[in-house]
């Protein structure tokens, strides 16, 4: 079987950092200098996925690859749903809205937790409410995330857990989006 490289080392590697620095911080969702750090760590890590999206080779990295604007986005979830959509060589549609909504989320509540920890807003509600909100929205959204993969994984017959470790897919055939 023939393979390409979709996601080089740096991106599996940004991955596997992020999911564990937040799911750390999410352990040790009291606080303290250790989920401090994994706080940063998941921040820098997210803002350096977010710049690579705009700006990174090669072009599936980058966002305009993979995020698709709501009509093509709900096509695919109905095709999805009638068992007919295509396979994707990088993030499918709602795979692409996923890594945006867990962006974002990483963001938010790592820019809020190292906000929260400053003189200025230490004890501030409002900050304190979009840290939890946005921490605990990554938490609900990883279940998601996961079945999302499995099901795609059993839908095309393609071990994406398999792919992100390796970074390597089945190459792109008749119907399949490269």
């Amino acid at each position: 079987m023939n393979t390409t490289l979709i996601w080089p080392w740096p991106v599996r590697l940004a991955h596997g950092l992020l999911a564990a620095c937040v799911l750390g911080a999410l352990w040790l969702h009291e606080g303290g200098a250790l989920h401090q750090a994994l706080g940063w760590c998941a921040l820098t890590v997210a803002a350096m996925r977010i710049v690579a999206g705009w700006v990174a080779k090669p072009p599936p990295l980058r966002f305009a690859h993979f995020v698709h604007g709501p009509r093509a986005t709900w096509a695919y979830a109905r095709q999805a749903w009638r068992g007919l959509e295509a396979r994707h060589l990088g993030h499918n549609p709602l795979g692409g809205w996923m890594i945006v909504a867990l962006l974002a989320c990483a963001v938010l509540a790592g820019a809020s937790g190292a906000l929260y920890d400053t003189d200025r807003f230490w004890g501030d509600p409002v900050v304190y409410s979009i840290h939890q909100v946005a921490g605990w929205a990554f938490a609900l959204l990883v279940p998601l995330h996961v079945a999302g993969v499995v099901f795609t994984s059993w839908r095309h017959r393609e071990n994406l857990l398999a792919a992100m470790v390796t970074g390597h897919k089945r190459q792109a055939g008749p119907g399949d989006e490269a």
